[in-house]
C-alpha cells in the first residue's frame, strides 16, 4: 500500500513537472542571446478596454531591448496611440530599472496602457524568476 502512495505521489510530481515545464516554453523562449517572454497566457487577465493586451518582451544581457505588442481586440485607433506612447519607454533599461519604471498612461487610451503596463511587469517578473532556466 505504502509503494502504491509513493508511486503515485511520484507520478503526480512527475506530470506536474511536464505540466509546468511545456507553460514556461510557451511563455520564455530564447532566440540566439534574446530572450523573449510572451505574455499571452501570464497575463490572459489583464483587461485593457476591451481585451487582454499581451506583449512580447526582448531581453539581452540584462536589458529589455524592445517590447512588442501583440495582436489584441483593443479599437486599434486607441491602440496605436499605445504603442506609440509608451512601448519604447523601457527599452535599454536593466530588468530591475524597467521593474521600476513608472510609466505614465495614455491620453485617450488609459485602461489599454494601464494594461501594457501591468503587462510588462508580469513579464519582467517572470523574466526575474525564470530567465536564467532558460536554455
Amino acid at each position: 500500500m505504502r509503494t502504491r502512495i509513493i508511486m503515485i505521489v511520484t507520478a503526480f510530481a512527475l506530470s506536474s513537472l511536464l505540466t509546468s515545464a511545456g507553460k514556461s516554453d510557451e511563455i520564455i523562449t530564447r532566440e540566439g542571446q534574446t530572450v523573449i517572454v510572451n505574455t499571452t497566457e501570464l497575463g490572459k487577465n489583464i483587461i485593457g478596454y476591451e481585451t487582454a493586451t499581451p506583449v512580447k518582451i526582448y531581453i539581452q544581457s540584462g536589458k529589455v531591448v524592445k517590447v512588442e505588442a501583440l495582436p489584441n481586440g483593443e479599437t486599434p485607433k486607441y491602440f496605436a496611440r499605445v504603442k506609440r506612447g509608451i512601448l519604447t519607454a523601457w527599452d535599454g533599461k536593466s530588468i530591475n530599472k524597467a521593474e521600476k519604471l513608472k510609466v505614465d498612461a495614455v491620453t485617450g487610451a488609459t485602461y489599454s496602457s494601464e494594461s501594457v503596463i501591468q503587462n510588462v511587469k508580469l513579464g519582467l517578473q517572470y523574466y526575474k524568476k525564470n530567465g536564467k532556466k532558460i536554455k
